[in-house]
Order: structure tokens, then sequence, then C-alpha cells
């Protein structure tokens, strides 16, 4: 794959009719802390992602104030989710959601969409959308069920 060749394809605002951002509920102002980013991950996407909330994504290293949004890069390989998505938690407002990138179906690291809605559950969260997130990405936005955290 070219560098960028999945600009038009990673549309996160919806400039182009896709409304990606508001599917995966992005929105200007959220502040997004990203975990798992490697080599691998899409660039597009993450700039798509920031022009949609108007701002940088922090790092996983920590961050002054709490998160709206837990974007997570995760490869079938990395470990144990549920572990994973309790470290995203851990920063994340309590009415923010998890955003659990994974590769598509047919790519290296592809997670079973069984597996991710177990971990979820574990976690504490449930599944709420599951969208194309570009070329070799799928995005699943997760969230706490409505009477919170377990």
């Amino acid at each position: 794959m070219e560098k960028g060749s999945g600009a038009a394809q990673t549309d996160v605002a919806g400039r182009g009719g896709g409304g990606l951002a508001a599917r995966l509920g992005l929105k200007p102002g959220l502040l997004v802390q990203e975990f798992g980013y490697d080599a691998d991950v899409d660039d597009d996407l993450r700039i798509a992602i920031e022009d949609a909330v108007d701002g940088e994504l922090a790092d996983e290293d920590g961050i002054d104030d709490v998160a709206d949004v837990g974007l997570l890069w995760w490869r079938e390989d990395d470990g144990d989710l549920v572990d994973a998505l309790v470290d995203v938690l851990t920063n994340l407002a309590d009415n923010g959601a998890v955003l659990l990138l994974t590769p598509k179906s047919g790519r290296d690291g592809h997670v079973q969409p069984s597996e991710i809605e177990e971990a979820a559950l574990t976690a504490g969260l449930h599944a709420t959308t599951s969208v194309s997130a570009g070329a070799d990405w799928i995005a699943t936005r997760l969230v706490a069920p409505r009477g919170g955290r377990r």
C-alpha cells in the first residue's frame, strides 16, 4: 500500500459525506489518548481523527487530564485485550468511549469479533458501532453500559 493511499477512505470528519466522525462519536474539543501505536498504524486515519477533534492525539504515557476517547490500535498478537482495555479505561472520563482499531479480516493481526465482544464485556464495556476505518482497519466503538462500568 502506498503512503497516503487510504486518504479518501479515512475522511473521518465526514467532509466526503461519510460521516465516520459522527458514527464514532468524534467531535471538536474531545481529548483523545492513543494506545498501541506502532509502525503499522494508518497515519492518514490518525490525521483525520486529529482533524475531527481539532487537536493532537495524546500518547499513552499519560496526560494531565482525563481523556474523552481512548484510541487503541490492537493486533491479534499484542497480548491480552482485556488488560489493554482496562489500561485504556484507567484515564478515561466516566462517559468516555474506547475506539478499538483492529486489522480487517484477511490482514495480519486480525482479531475475531467474538474475541472483541468477550474482552469488552469482561472489561465492563459493550460495542456500539463497528465500521471500516481506512483500507486496513476496523474501528469498534466501546462504551460502558448505561448503568455505568462494573
